[in-house]
Order: structure tokens, then C-alpha cells, then sequence
């Protein structure tokens, strides 16, 4: 049983390949659950109060986690209770990588988006804040 031990351990500690989203171009935030990766960047980078902008992301499922159904973006001010005036709408490119529409953030503060992940009936939140001044 003690010879057993070392290979158990060995093999609890295998690495998993891990899955790495990936926007070719300037640099992107990214942010984890423990079935998905996701990166994302804004269009333009810069986001001006009161300007339209754009969510692009990259998706990608890791070891065991099934592809996901459907994907929806949106952003709320977690302090004030309240969300954009705005919907969005997101389409996909069909490899994992996606284009959000319809962004505005109305006012300065502390905004947070959040990316809804749905896979078969189930939904994967992840979220990631950004404060605008």
C-alpha cells in the first residue's frame, strides 16, 4: 500500500491542459470559473461616459466542460442597484469568439460586467469590474 502512495500522488497532480482564450491584437482582461475562460476587450479601449462601445470576447470551455448553448453580456453598477439603459446583443463568430453591441456606461463609478455562459439548462456567471471616472 505504501508503494501505492507516491503514484497516487503523481497522478492527482498530472497537470490538466488548460484552455486559453485568445483576442490576437491589443490587450484584453480575462477572468475565470471552473468550467470556462474568457477574455475580453472593449472597442474602443478607452470607454467615454455617454459613448457607445463594444464588447469582444473569446470563450473557451475547459477539460470536462460542455460548449456552451448561449452566451449574454451586460454590465450593472453593483452600488446604485441599477443597470445600463441600454440591451445588448451578442453574435458570434462561431469559434469561440463573440462580438457584444449596444454598451453605455451613463455615468462614472464602479460598473461590472457580467458574461452568462448556459449550457444545458445550467448558467455560469463571470464577472469582472471596471471603475469609470
Amino acid at each position: 500500500m505504501r508503494a501505492l502512495i507516491p503514484l497516487l500522488l503523481a497522478t492527482c497532480a498530472w497537470p490538466v491542459q488548460a484552455c486559453k482564450p485568445e483576442l490576437p491584437g491589443a490587450k484584453s482582461e480575462t477572468v475565470e470559473s471552473t468550467k470556462y475562460a474568457l477574455a475580453f476587450r472593449t472597442q474602443p479601449e478607452k470607454i467615454e461616459i455617454g459613448q457607445h462601445f463594444i464588447v469582444e470576447f473569446a470563450l473557451c470551455s475547459k477539460e470536462g466542460a460542455a460548449a456552451p448553448d448561449s452566451v449574454r453580456v451586460d454590465a450593472h453598477m453593483p452600488e446604485h442597484r441599477h443597470g445600463m439603459n441600454y440591451k445588448t446583443t451578442v453574435t458570434s463568430s462561431g469559434t469561440g469568439r463573440y462580438r457584444a453591441e449596444g454598451f453605455m456606461f451613463h455615468m462614472p463609478g464602479r460598473w461590472e460586467y457580467t458574461f452568462e455562459i448556459r449550457t444545458g439548462g445550467a448558467t455560469d456567471r463571470l464577472t469582472k469590474s471596471v471603475v469609470l471616472q
